[in-house]
Parts: structure tokens; sequence; C-alpha cells
């Protein structure tokens, strides 16, 4: 049965979509090529279920219960789960592991945020008691990308449903496996039917569901213009919109930090999930006292990554996504080594086991001796390229840091506390990271700002979002009012 819905077939296609394993380049799943039709009938469900089914309308602590029952059956299949996510999107096993152990958290985390929710009493003038209530906003759709495609769901959807909300789901076209298994878990562990829909489907669907009547509110994770689209269509009917974009995130390294140490923590920015991150640090801005050791340790690190099979446990780093990303990323290797930067590492194609021969594997690169002009400098490039540029001291730092139409992340170095701070603070980018890169937490509110993105997906931030207030105003006093008859008239508002 073709299933687009927890518990009904909404939709019966006939075109399908090969589901691609990026390490081999073979078909692993076939899945309905669904659109725009199959979003309306998804969300008329959603609509359905949310209108006169039980989940709105659940007790808080039911719900939460709920929530939890979730949680405990993703970790009970977790195994499962890191084996597919490596599989559709070629991350390697130890990082879908790392990541995907994580999901059960952002449910239980909601599930605490419901339980431990009050209520607000304003204070005010005279006999009056007012309250706030908070509602659930109605059906809500989610559009995932394929590089943290369970993850981010996770993120949005444990929030949504935590407010009672119903939620229709469109998953990257090229990723959707992960998030069918979630499907099936959630309807397991006894989420009410239509609650939860998955319509699998590329551009015409994603634009359809940003585009519905009914919609009240998307969270996008994508790409730059994606999230404009949909913010657009969302501001036509005042509908809510959180979107996490594109990224280009500057690691900024001082010459107080050792060369070596920091090449080696920082590479990770570089090249966790092949560098196709919204936050991956694909500009290192290093200063100069450590520059040319920097870019040693760097390049030494990146040659000595193993790239291969995602489900071995002792590789390194995957695959892109499809070829097309692949070729993408190395004309933009080629466009930098062009404008002038030195190929330090990397570049071309890995050498592999013939099983490995059709997947879309690229080397680690780095591309040093840039400056902020080139392309490189200034695209987000999405797959492993690290490009490194000198740069004076603070000042130069922080200017060349916001050098760019993006602000999602970035990455301080340093070991001057007074300088981590300083420089943090004026870094325009809605999340930094110092000697580090890339932690998160249930309660860290996760998005950017300028064409990064607008809103938070996490934390309190984003739970309350998905809900809207009501304030409900109650005259307590016993004498009757009457304005016109000259009771009253002490305060008009």
């Amino acid at each position: 049965m073709t299933q687009v819905a927890n518990g009904a077939e909404l939709h019966a296609p006939t075109e399908t979509r090969s589901i691609i394993n990026p390490a081999t380049g073979a078909e692993i799943a076939v899945v309905p090529e669904l659109g725009a039709d199959a979003v309306d009938a998804a969300v008329a469900g959603a609509l359905t279920a949310f209108e006169s089914g039980p989940w709105p309308a659940m007790v808080r602590s039911e719900r939460a219960r709920l929530l939890l029952r979730i949680a405990d059956a993703i970790e009970g299949a977790s195994e499962k789960l890191y084996t597919l996510e490596a599989l559709n999107n070629g991350r390697p096993i130890t990082e879908t592991r790392a990541q995907l152990s994580r999901v059960p958290e952002w449910f239980r985390y909601n599930a605490g945020l419901l339980a431990a929710q009050r209520q607000a009493v304003l204070p005010g003038d005279g006999p009056y008691l007012t309250y706030q209530q908070r509602l659930p906003l109605g059906v809500c759709g989610i559009i995932t990308p394929f590089n943290h495609p369970l993850l981010i769901l996770a993120r949005s959807l444990s929030a949504a449903l935590a407010n009672g909300n119903t939620v229709v789901v469109k998953p990257s076209e090229m990723t959707p496996l992960t998030t069918l298994a979630l499907l099936d878990i959630m309807t397991e562990a006894g989420l009410p039917d239509g609650v939860v829909h998955v319509v699998t489907g590329g551009r015409d669907a994603g634009i359809r569901l940003t585009q519905h009547p009914d919609i009240a509110k998307i969270t996008l994770t994508g790409g730059t213009e994606a999230g404009r689209a949909a913010a657009l269509a969302t501001a036509a009917r005042f509908a809510r919109v959180t979107a996490e974009l594109g990224g280009k995130t500057p690691v900024v390294v001082f010459d107080d930090v050792d060369p070596t140490a920091a090449a080696e923590g920082a590479a990770f920015a570089a090249f966790v999930a092949a560098g196709q991150s919204c936050v991956a640090g694909s500009r290192f801005l290093v200063q100069r006292g450590i520059y040319d050791a920097f870019v040693a340790a760097l390049t030494v690190r990146a040659t000595a990554i193993r790239v291969g099979d995602p489900t071995r446990p002792d590789t390194q780093m995957g695959p892109l996504i499809s070829a097309r990303q692949r070729d993408k990323v190395r004309d933009l290797i080629e466009t930098g080594v062009a404008e002038g930067a030195r190929l330090a590492a990397g570049g071309g194609i890995p050498e592999l086991p013939d099983t490995l021969q059709d997947g879309f594997f690229l080397e680690p690169t780095v591309l040093a001796d840039a400056d902020m002009q080139m392309t490189v400098a200034l695209q987000e490039i999405f797959g492993p390229v690290a490009v490194v540029i000198p740069f004076d001291d603070e000042h130069d730092a922080v200017r060349m840091a916001n050098d760019n139409r993006y602000g999602l992340g970035a990455g301080v170095w340093t070991t001057d506390v007074g300088r981590a701070h300083r420089v943090a603070s004026r870094i325009v980018a809605g999340m930094v990271w110092i000697n580090d890169h890339h932690r998160l937490e249930p309660s860290l509110p996760w998005g950017g700002v300028k064409e990064s993105g607008i809103g938070k997906d996490a934390g309190t931030e984003s739970f309350d979002d998905f809900s809207w207030i009501k304030t409900i105003v109650v005259r307590t006093a016993a004498e009757p009012v009457d304005w016109y008859g000259g009771a009253g008239q002490g305060r008009l508002n």
C-alpha cells in the first residue's frame, strides 16, 4: 500500500521515483512521486483530524506521554534508522549514529515544555482578571532537506505535535526513507490517525504546500530562494514561516592558538556530512602569524580523511548526494583555482573499490591563499571544500566574517577569553561556536539572520511559535456596567 498518512492511503499515484544510494548509484527504494493533488488530499486529511480528531483536544499530560512513547520507540528502532539514513544520504554510519541517537531528545524536550507550560495572568487596573491561553495553529507544513532529514524533521515535528497541531511533511525527494520509517514508528506508538501525513514528491509538492490556504505555518530548511518563495507565499495569507536557509559560515582562527590543534579541531566544520551542511565552515579566516602552519596542518588532516562506504564503521566521509551536486562542487573548485586560489589538497575523485565506482564521491579539498572577492569565498559550496583566507587583526577578522549575504553560523578559535566574547558579539550570525563547531541542543534556538532565514527552530522560541495567544478579560466586580446610563464612566479603555 502507498502510505502517505498514518493509517490512511490518500493517493494512488501513477508516477514513482527511484531512491538512489549515493555511494553506489544503485536504486534502493521506489516511492510515489506525488504532486499538488496529493498535497491537497493530505492537508484535507490533516484539517479533518485537527477539527474533529482527538489530538488537539487531548489532555496536555496525555499528549506529553505519547510524545515520550514516540521517543522511546525511536530509540528502539535506532539501529535501523542509522543504517537507513546512511544508505539514503551517504553520511558515514558513525555520523548518523551520533546524530540520530539525539532525535528522541527533541520529543522529550518538547513533551517537557508542554507538561510545564503555564498560562500567563496579566496585571491590570480595576476589577478585572486577565489571562491568556495558548492554542494550536492548525495544520502545519514541514519541508525538510536531504542532508539531515530525520533530525531536522524531529526539531519542528516534536514542537508542532506538542502544541496540538496536525502536520503535513514534504521530505526531500532524494531522502524520504527515514521520514517514512518515522511515520510507521509514530503510528505504532499510538499517534492518532490523520495527525501526521507524509507526501513524497518534488518541487511541485513543496510549492503547493507553501501556497495552500489551509496551512497555518510552514517550517522550511533549504536554499535561500526556496525560503524567499515560501515567505512570499505565506505572507499573502498572513501565515507563519520559519526558514533556515543557506550559509557561508566563517571560522575565525587567531594566532594565539596552536595551529595544528586548531586545524584538526576545525576540520570537522568543513568536512562533516561531506560539507553538505548549511553551517559548514567553508571560510577559514586565519591570522597571518599562523596562516602557513594552519594550512599545512589542515592539508594533512584533509588528506588523511578516510573516504568510502558509509556503512563501514571506519569510513570518515561518504559521497555527495548526487552526481549533479558533485559536478557543481568540482566546477566551483576549478573556478577557485582559476581565480587564483591554491589547491592544497583534494579536488579530485578518490580511488575506491569497484563497488563504489558509480558513487558520487569527492576528495576533501583545501583551497588556500584565497581572498574575499573570489567566488568560492562568496558562494555557498555545499561540498567538502575548505577555503582558507588570511587576515591581519581582530578588526580585520570581524569585518571579513560579516562581509557576506548570509548570517547563519560562525566559529571562533582563540585562547583569549575576552577576545572570544568580543568577537562573538560582533559577528552577525544566529549562532557562534567558540573553539568548537556545529554543536546543538534541543534548548538551543537554531536559525540565522540576513539571507540565512527567519525564525528559530528548537528551543522555547520554536515551541511557542507553533501556537497562538488568546487574551481573555473577565470583569469581576458585582455592580452592573451601564456606560450610557452613567455607570462605569471613569475609564474608557
